[in-house]
């Protein structure tokens, strides 16, 4: 059931992806027009309502992009499956089809059912369509029907298939959407305590790779929180008296652009003499990945299991941050990471309120952290990258040149193309079943990439980065 849920969050990344393309689009355009929102540009307009068609249809966008990404194959089959499935479903289960299904009034139909276009159906259709897909895709069929044999069954299938579960959700949607409201609007409430501890636990299951639930219910329109939506579209969301829209955001900021820049650099600064070279090479490309893009993962895994302790700290930090940030009300937003560059197109959206000072904020945690993990590695001889024990860095092992280096190291690392069993990857890691996992070097693994971690008896993760798909598809050819 973990390995499962874990597909689902990798799968997750696949319509996230997208959301950059409506941040540009959104971002360029509310710069060259902030106040009118293209009624004073036709270029603005444009570029508005463009980023605005992603915004708008994320939810179909999540249905398609998880049943291709959760497709064993990753054929287009299973995403035109995906769409067929929600659009058979959100039908069905649209106020005006269910006053017609229960023979009652459209006034007395449940609220929920007015916002069935949500990010949680597109999730569940997504999954119920991926299983689908991989269990007939290779069905055949007698051969006076041999035409819908395959990956042409699958359609069928899941058309047919959204009729029982529209019925179900008919009687159970009502009570599962008023518990992710109410799970949401306690947090909100919380006002900016609930922010911290939003981020806290964002932080924590990054170990997992299950934060993307967490997520989907601050950042879509799952609890009617939605506030990458909100940001994006300059909409306001009022939680007594104060507009939240970034509240769930802005705090990341300071963390992934600075934070976590002085945590590599507090590697470079503890790490044996002999190794100060090696980890500062590696540490200034995780830093400068973490700054421009907001992708954290290759520092983070760099310590998350060596030091737990440490990560702990990290995950109050970030809490603290988000905190503050929203009692402060200095809001940012962002459509994939809190990377500067998201940070630069978001500054002039009319959500956003004194973006500078989460700089200000980021350049002081940015401190914080340095001078916190240099103490407390010192202090309890952590070892954290660069201090590992002698013995752990008697072999060396060449830095790779290229991806395909890099594949053939990890591949020989991984105890050979007989030892793999699935080749998969999420946005900065490659996820991996092996047959015998006493044949992965780990300590090799290590010294090439950002980390490796076993979550089950049979999974391999490596931390490569946001390079990874390249990484991902040179050892599905080298493993062939």
């Amino acid at each position: 059931m973990f390995k499962f849920l874990q597909k689902i969050g990798k799968a997750i990344m696949v319509p996230v992806a997208v959301l950059p393309a409506a941040a540009i689009l959104l971002g360029i355009g509310y710069w060259i027009d902030p106040t009118g929102w293209g009624a004073n540009n036709a270029a603005a307009a444009i570029l508005i309502k463009a980023g605005g068609a992603v915004i708008d249809n994320i939810a179909i966008l999540f249905a398609v992009g998880i049943a291709y990404g959760m497709s064993k194959d990753k054929n287009g089959a299973a995403a035109l499956a995906g769409l067929v499935g929600y659009k058979v479903l959100t039908t069905l289960l649209s106020p005006g089809a269910v006053a017609q299904i229960q023979n009652i009034d459209v006034a007395n139909v449940s609220a929920a059912f007015a916002k069935i276009e949500n990010p949680f159906i597109g999730i569940l259709v997504g999954v119920v369509t991926a299983v689908t897909y991989n269990k007939f895709k290779d069905v055949e069929l007698h051969k006076t029907l041999s035409f819908f044999s395959g990956r042409r069954l699958v359609p069928i299938i899941i058309a047919a298939g959204m009729i029982p579960i529209a019925l179900i959700l008919m009687y159970v949607w009502p009570a599962v959407f008023g518990g992710l409201v109410a799970f949401g609007t306690t947090i909100s409430k919380m006002g900016p305590l609930g922010a911290g501890i939003y981020g806290f636990l964002n932080r924590l299951l990054i170990s997992v790779g299950l934060h993307h639930a967490l997520n989907a219910v601050f950042w879509f329109d799952v609890a009617g929180i939605n506030d990458i939506g909100n940001y994006l579209s300059n909409t306001p969301r009022i939680v007594n008296g104060v507009n939240t829209t970034g509240m769930y955001m802005a705090g990341f900021f300071p963390i992934m652009m600075f934070g976590l820049v002085g945590a590599a650099a507090a590697f470079v600064k503890t790490a044996k003499p002999e190794n100060r070279a090696k980890i500062s090479s590696i540490m200034i490309a995780a830093g400068f990945t973490a700054f421009f893009t907001g992708v954290t993962e290759p520092i983070e895994f760099a310590f998350m299991f060596v030091a737990p302790g440490l990560y702990l700290i990290h995950a109050v930090l970030t809490g603290l941050s988000l905190y503050i940030a929203a009692t402060m009300h200095w809001t940012a937003g962002f459509a994939f990471s809190g990377g500067f560059i998201d940070f630069v197109l978001s500054s002039r959206s009319e959500m956003a309120n004194k973006p500078y000072m989460l700089i200000v904020m980021g350049l002081v945690f940015m401190v914080v952290y340095y001078l916190l993990f240099v103490t407390i590695i010192n202090k309890f001889n952590l070892k954290t990258p660069g201090r590992e024990d002698a013995e752990e860095d008697a072999e060396e092992v060449s830095a790779p040149t290229s991806h395909t280096e890099t594949a053939q190291l990890i591949l020989e690392y991984l105890g050979g193309s007989e030892n793999l069993t699935d080749i998969d990857n999420c946005a900065t890691r490659l996820r991996l079943e092996v047959k015998d996992q006493s044949l992965v070097q780990k300590d090799k693994i290590k010294k090439i990439t950002s980390g490796v971690l076993t979550p089950g008896k049979t999974s391999v993760q490596v931390i490569v980065g946001p390079h990874v798909e390249f990484v991902c598809d040179e050892l599905k050819r080298l493993a062939k």
